[in-house]
């Protein structure tokens, strides 16, 4: 969620919030205790299916920037807005009718030059996770943009490789004792290279190359969950598409890791038109739209959500629409914003697509009073589901 991310970050940087309603003081360092269980008898497309229609725990735990005081794991949760997390914040996106939560997370937050992540920050996570499993909630839990380091693997790929396994090694032993209601979430979006290939060039110079190693990294990622052992050899995971893009990841360069036990799904967003979902003031790559809904519209819409299904679910292949939605919503109306997400939603989950919507502090989700902020759009949400 880069583009959004950086049109907000100034802004939310500066917003300062005091404890109310539901929000209450925890422990820096609480010590948590996953919720253990077995892994069921249960495929990846009945597992996707089961999650129903998910939520995005966004600018939070993937919070980075060198501005920020990191001494401790509150100083990043709440650097982009968001209060401490409560465990009634959660209760509240699971009594709204959300059957997964996504945790985006920079690790790199406070780590050390050895890619030891802080426990501090693994444990305040892990309770997080705990909360929403407790509700029961599915989790989707990632490596997420964090401060941009993926940009050097076409450069110095031994190195980032070395902390893309550090991170996972760390991971997979903390977070193993979960059940499936847990699943990892291999990248966020960083997984393709312009400086490999510019898919706006009209050139396919350098795009085997940069495909080929999403692909690589990918493999890794299942390779290394899947000896980890514990409930991780049977975790059900989230492959990352190329850019998250849908004809990216419908490309035929594009391909999903093997797997010895079947279990994974892949991830895309939906930020079309980007004019309309990101941008609510001109920028240096489009003019804002402040409406949508068209035949037009409707029909790309349409195609590209049959697209993924011709691709990958007819062939077996769980997706999971891991972020979605209007989120600039200063120059729209509220009708505009609700008609955009109820229509992607639906048109998602009609065909089996699981979509997770995007959400930070103060947008569709009010995490002081813990609820969702307009119900007539969260219903029309929910009623896909009927």
């Amino acid at each position: 969620m880069d583009k959004y991310k950086a049109v907000t970050l100034a802004a939310a940087a500066a917003i300062a919030f005091t404890s109310a309603g539901c929000q209450k003081k925890i422990a820096e360092s609480p010590e948590t205790q996953p919720s253990g269980g077995t892994m069921r008898d249960i495929s990846t497309m009945e597992l996707v299916h089961d999650m129903g229609i998910g939520i995005n725990l966004g600018n939070t735990f993937e919070s980075c920037g060198g501005w920020i005081n990191g001494t401790s794991v509150t100083d990043y949760e709440t650097a982009w807005g968001s209060p401490v997390i409560t465990k009634e914040i959660i209760k509240g996106y699971a009594d709204s009718g959300f059957g997964v939560l996504r945790v985006p997370v920079a690790w790199s937050n406070m780590m050390d030059s050895e890619y030891n992540i802080d426990p501090q920050y693994i444990s305040r996570v892990k309770e997080v996770v705990r909360w929403a499993v407790e509700d029961d909630m599915y989790v989707i839990m990632n490596i997420h943009w964090d401060g941009g380091w993926f940009d050097d693997f076409p450069s110095d790929k031994e190195k980032c490789m070395t902390k893309y396994k550090a991170i996972w090694g760390q991971l997979c032993e903390n977070f193993g004792e979960f059940d499936d209601h847990l699943m990892f979430e291999s990248l966020n979006e960083e997984g393709g290279w312009s400086e490999l290939w510019d898919r706006y060039s009209g050139t396919t110079e350098g795009k085997a190359e940069s495909y080929e190693l999403l692909n690589e990294i990918n493999q890794e990622f299942v390779d290394l969950v899947r000896s980890s052992g514990g409930n991780n050899s049977e975790r059900h995971l989230l492959i990352a598409g190329y850019v998250t893009d849908i004809d990216c990841t419908c490309d035929e360069m594009y391909k999903m890791p093997e797997d010895p036990k079947g279990r994974c799904a892949v991830s895309v967003h939906y930020y079309t038109p980007s004019t309309f979902c990101l941008l609510d003031k001109p920028a240096d790559w489009g003019s804002p739209r402040e409406t949508w809904g068209s035949p037009r519209d409707m029909n790309e819409l349409e195609n590209y959500m049959e697209l993924l299904k011709t691709t990958f679910i007819d062939k077996g292949i769980p997706v999971i629409m891991g972020e979605y939605g209007a989120v600039a919503i200063s120059n729209k109306t509220p009708e505009q914003i609700r008609n955009y997400n109820t229509a992607v939603c639906t048109a998602a989950y009609k065909r089996g697509i699981c979509p997770v919507l995007w959400d930070i502090t103060g947008v569709f989700y009010d995490r002081d009073t813990c609820q969702f902020k307009d119900r007539d759009m969260l219903e029309g949400m929910m009623a896909v589901k009927e």
